[in-house]
């Protein structure tokens, strides 16, 4: 009888072993998920600025044109003096290229490298623009950006603002291997600085909705909440938040309230904050 009680008791410590084992694996299982998908929200972000600074050069080089056609004081432009800006025109049509060499510039703190060509019909009456852009041996900060998509310019949104319908067609290889695709919609909205005459005090607010698919399939979902702050002095944004979705997984990625820093925070839906310090 005795024997029979040992046995049981050795039994049972031994699933209570067996039992801790498991929970400790998932317990480690659970924070390599989370550093992972963190890891993918913060990648993402990378994305964010390739795509503003992106904005930024088509728009400045753009609007530069413009002015020099139209007669207006010339704009004093964001882009450094090592960026070629080469136009050609036929009637109403216009290819503008902006060559950073192979050797690159530096650009509100990132290393580009390559070209970026874009068209347009010039139509001084037109509400809407239509620019369309390809990437030509494109790198940003070493990462190889692989795109062609448009910017659809209203001249007047319902705020009285110019506005760019940036629609999105990326693919971000990164040194390591790593590579994601970014696809959707960004309405940039130029709320401050349009007119001046002055690149630097532009500031715009962003919204709408994307997603973003890596290498391994993992794919997320993304919807401006508070539109994101782009003061374009600061490498990054400034303010505004984003509802990040995938499977089993979900946030808020928060830029915070206006400090033009690297450091943002990613809350999931459970409660847990993470704070994250960009690239």
């Amino acid at each position: 009888m005795m024997k029979k009680i040992d046995l049981t008791k050795k039994v049972m410590f031994f699933l209570v072993v067996l039992g801790l084992a498991f929970t400790s694996c998932s317990d480690e299982e659970s924070v390599d998920t989370q550093e992972q998908d963190t890891t993918e929200v913060a990648k993402s972000s990378e994305i964010d600025e390739i795509e503003v600074v992106l904005g930024d050069v088509i728009i400045d080089a753009y609007e530069g044109q413009e002015s020099d056609e139209l007669g207006r004081s010339a704009q004093q432009s964001g882009l450094p003096a090592c960026a070629t800006i080469t136009v050609v025109m036929q009637q109403n049509y216009r290819e503008v290229t902006v060559d950073f060499g192979t050797e690159g510039c530096i650009v509100n703190g990132h290393l580009l490298k390559g070209q970026i060509v874009f068209t347009y019909s010039r139509n001084p009456e037109a509400q809407q623009v239509l620019i369309t852009y390809t990437l030509e041996d494109f790198y940003f900060d070493n990462k190889n950006i692989i795109g062609s998509k448009t910017l659809l310019k209203e001249l007047s949104n319902d705020n009285g603002n110019p506005q760019f319908t940036h629609t999105l067609d990326l693919t971000v290889i990164w040194p390591n291997g790593a590579q994601a695709s970014r696809e959707g919609v960004k309405i940039r909205e130029w709320v401050e600085g349009f007119g001046s005459g002055v690149w630097s005090d532009n500031v715009f607010e962003i919204t709408g909705n994307w997603s973003t698919t890596f290498v391994n399939g993992n794919t997320h979902t993304y919807e401006v909440v508070i539109p994101l702050r782009r003061e374009v002095i600061c490498f990054y944004f400034v303010s505004g938040s984003i509802n990040v979705q995938r499977t089993n997984f979900g946030g808020v990625f928060d830029y915070g309230n206006g400090n033009c820093d690297n450091q943002a925070t990613f809350t999931f839906n459970n409660g847990n904050v993470v704070n994250i310090t960009l690239n």
